[in-house]
C-alpha cells in the first residue's frame, strides 16, 4: 500500500497493534500528565477541576475520530506533515509539520523537566532550578539511547511502560481510596474557596490538566511505516489510547482528589507539591521510593515515545526535502531501522529548552502552556485540512471511515479546537508585565511568523516532487 502512495519505506514494520497502542498511551501517559499538573489544577479551581479531563476527552475523542479516518488512508510515518500534504498541500503540510515539530521538541523538555522533583525526592537533595534541568537533561539522554536501539526495542519499552504505568496507577489509586480517603464524592462540586473573584476563569485555567493530557494518540499515526497493517490498525489504536488512557487519566486524579488532608493548603500555595505530600503519607519513605521509581518509569516511557514521533517527523519532512538540512536528517541506519540524526534533533533540541529553562522563574508553566498550544494548532490544522478537503468533495477512502457522520464531527472538533487553543493563550495574570501575560499568545504567534519567514527565505517546500493535494478529487478538464 505504502508504494501507491508514493514512497518505499526503510522502517521495519515489527511494532504490534498493542506495542503502537502502548506507543500511544506511554505518550499521553496519565501518571505523567496527572501527577505534573495536580497541583496547578488544585490551586486554580479545587476538585472541580476533574471535569475538564471529561470535557476535554470527549473534544480530543473528536479529533481523534478524524485522525483516524484520514491514516486509515494515508499511513505514511510522521503523521500530521504527510496527512495535510496529501488533503491540502505541500505549503500547508510545511507549516503544520513546523508547528507540530517545534511543539513535540519543547514538549519533550516539559515532560524531562516534570520528572525533575521525582527524582529530587527518589534521590533525596533539593529541587532547585539547575538540578531539575540537569535531571531533564539526564531523562532525555537516557530515551534516546533506547531509541537508538530500534523498533523492536522501543516497542518493548512502551508495552513495559504501558503496563508498569497501569497496574502502578491502579495499584496506588485502589490503595489511596481504600485505606487513605479524606473526603467524599461531594468534594468534586466544591472549590474549597478557589479563585473566589471569578470560579469560570478559574475552571478554564485548571483546565490545563486536561489540555495537556489528552494528546498521544497522534503518535501511533507517526511511527505508520512501523506497524502491519496500519490502515486498520492504527485507527483501534488511537481510540484505545482516548478510552483507556483517559480513564486511567480520571481514575488517578479522583484517587489524589479524594485523599488529599488538606485541600485548602493547596489553593492557598502551602502545599506546593501535594502530590509528594499525599503519596508519602500514604506509604511511608520506603513505598514511597517504590512508588517514585514507577513514576520515573512512565516519565522516561513517556520521553521515548516523544523521541519516537518527533524524531519520525524530522525524517517525513525531510525524506520530502522540506527542511535545511534534510540530507542529515532523513539518512537512516539500516541495522538499527532509525533515522540517527533524526534521533540527535529530538535529543538536543529538548536539552536546549531545559537548559535554558534555568533562567525563568515560572519556566515549567510556560514550557507546558506553549508546548499544548502548539500541539493543539497542529492538531486543528489537519482538523480544517481535513474539511477543507471533505467539502471540496474528498471521501475517506481508508478502511476506516466515519461515513455520513464525517462532516458533523468534523466540523465540532474545529469548533472544540477553536475554544481550546483560545483558552490555552487567554491572559491571566494582569499584575504582570504585559509580554509576560500574553507569553502563551506570542510564542505561538512567533513559531507561526518564523515558520513562514523561513518559507519566504528558503521556499524548500516546493522542491519535493513527493505526492501532494491528491485526496480532493480532480475536475474534470484538469
Amino acid at each position: 500500500m505504502l508504494a501507491e502512495l508514493g514512497y518505499t519505506s526503510e522502517f521495519k514494520r515489527e511494532m504490534s497493534p498493542w506495542a503502537n497502542f502502548a506507543l500511544g498511551f506511554t505518550y499521553l501517559s496519565p501518571v505523567v500528565g496527572i501527577y505534573t499538573v495536580f497541583a496547578y489544577a488544585m490551586a486554580q479551581a479545587g476538585p472541580p477541576m476533574i471535569w475538564s479531563l471529561v470535557i476535554v476527552g470527549l473534544g480530543q475523542f473528536l479529533v481523534a475520530l478524524i485522525f483516524s479516518e484520514v491514516v486509515a488512508q494515508f499511513p505514511v510515518a510522521g503523521g500530521v506533515y504527510p496527512w495535510t500534504r496529501r488533503l491540502w498541500g505541500r505549503k500547508y503540510a510545511w507549516m503544520t509539520g513546523w508547528v507540530y515539530l517545534i511543539a513535540l521538541l519543547v514538549t519533550i523538555g516539559s515532560v524531562a523537566y516534570g520528572s525533575g522533583p521525582f527524582i529530587a525526592s527518589l534521590f533525596g537533595y533539593e529541587a532547585t532550578a539547575w538540578t531539575i534541568a540537569l535531571c531533564g537533561v539526564v531523562m532525555v539522554a537516557i530515551a534516546t539511547a533506547i531509541n537508538f536501539l530500534g523498533t523492536r526495542v522501543v516497542s518493548a519499552a512502551a508495552v513495559f511502560g504501558f503496563a508498569a504505568e497501569l497496574i502502578g496507577a491502579l495499584v496506588v489509586g485502589v490503595y489511596l481510596i481504600a485505606t487513605h480517603r479524606q473526603v467524599d464524592l461531594s468534594a468534586l462540586f466544591d472549590s474549597f474557596g478557589a479563585s473566589e473573584g471569578n470560579y469560570v476563569s478559574g475552571f478554564a485555567a485548571a483546565a490545563l490538566i486536561g489540555l495537556f493530557q489528552y494528546y498521544g494518540f497522534e503518535a501511533c499515526g507517526d511511527v505508520a511505516e512501523e506497524v502491519p497493517n496500519p490502515g486498520r490498525q492504527i485507527p483501534k489504536a488511537m481510540r484505545r489510547t482516548i478510552y483507556i488512557g483517559g480513564a486511567a487519566a480520571t481514575f488517578v486524579c479522583l484517587a489524589l482528589i479524594l485523599s488529599v488532608s488538606d485541600i485548602g493548603a493547596i489553593i492557598s500555595g502551602e502545599d506546593t507539591d501535594p502530590v509528594t505530600t499525599l503519596l508519602t503519607d500514604a506509604f511511608g519513605d520506603f513505598g514511597m521510593k517504590i512508588i517514585l521509581v514507577v513514576i520515573l518509569i512512565s516519565f522516561l516511557s513517556c520521553v521515548i515515545s516523544l523521541q519516537a514521533a518527533a524524531s519520525r517527523l524530522a525524517y517525513a519532512y525531510s525524506r520530502d526535502d522540506m527542511i535545511i538540512g534534510a540530507r542529515h536528517l532523513k539518512k537512516f541506519d539500516a541495522k538499527r531501522a532509525v533515522p540517527p540524526f533524526a534521533l540527535l534533533l529530538a535529543g538536543a533540541v529538548p536539552c536546549l529548552v531545559l537548559l535554558l529553562s534555568k533562567f525563568s522563574e515560572d519556566a515549567f508553566s510556560k514550557i507546558l502552556n506553549f508546548s499544548a498550544l502548539g500541539i493543539y494548532i497542529a492538531f486543528q490544522m489537519v482538523v480544517l485540512a481535513a474539511l477543507r478537503a471533505r467539502l471540496k468533495g474528498w471521501v475517506p477512502a481508508g478502511a476506516y471511515s466515519l461515513g455520513k457522520w464525517g462532516l458533523p464531527v468534523n466540523i465540532a472538533a474545529l469548533a472544540y479546537g477553536i475554544v481550546a487553543m483560545i483558552n490555552m493563550a487567554w491572559p491571566r495574570n494582569p499584575g504582570t508585565p504585559w509580554y509576560d501575560n500574553y507569553i502563551v499568545l506570542l510564542s505561538g504567534v512567533t513559531v507561526l511568523v518564523l515558520g513562514l519567514l523561513y518559507m519566504t527565505v528558503h521556499p524548500v517546500h516546493g522542491k519535493s516532487d513527493a505526492p501532494y493535494a491528491d485526496a480532493i478529487p480532480k475536475k474534470t478538464g484538469e
